[in-house]
């Protein structure tokens, strides 16, 4: 399974602001430190606002901050939610698989899917932030002054 960069890149924003704590950093700062598009960050950043898992102040001296429910938030959960519910393999696209009644296969790539999401569930945002990883985060996302 391979995840979307949209939710590889939620997933390292709210590992940035989980390591900072109660400190804000800005979308610009954290994308000049991922070295990734303001705009996308932009997008990500307000996907993950509505999720509950960051707070965003805007105007002069604002940005995000981690909330409590983010540093909380099962990994698992937080994947399944960002990627949404589809299938591994689209049975049912505009040209339909012949083996939809029949198929085997679209079964056990559930199954994997499934065992995939398990695997995350018992990590928490929070988990992945120790050391060796935190410290390295700390060291890209700059805190505002």
């Amino acid at each position: 399974m391979r995840l979307t960069k949209s939710t590889d890149l939620a997933l390292r924003v709210v590992m940035s602001l989980a390591v900072i704590g109660e400190e804000e950093s800005t979308i610009a700062k954290i994308a000049d430190a991922m070295q990734v598009p303001y705009s996308h960050l932009a997008k990500v950043a307000a996907q993950l606002q509505r999720l509950g898992l960051v707070e965003s102040r805007r105007g002069r001296g604002g940005g995000l901050r981690i909330t409590a429910a983010g540093l909380r938030a099962s990994v698992g959960g937080l994947v399944r939610r960002l990627e949404g519910e589809g299938d591994v393999v689209d049975c049912e696209g505009a040209t339909p698989c012949p083996l939809n009644s029949s198929c085997r296969l679209r079964g056990a790539l559930r199954r994997a899917q499934e065992a995939f999401y398990a695997s995350l569930d018992p990590l928490t945002v929070e988990d992945l932030t120790r050391s060796p990883t935190g410290p390295v985060l700390v060291g890209l996302v700059a805190v505002n002054p």
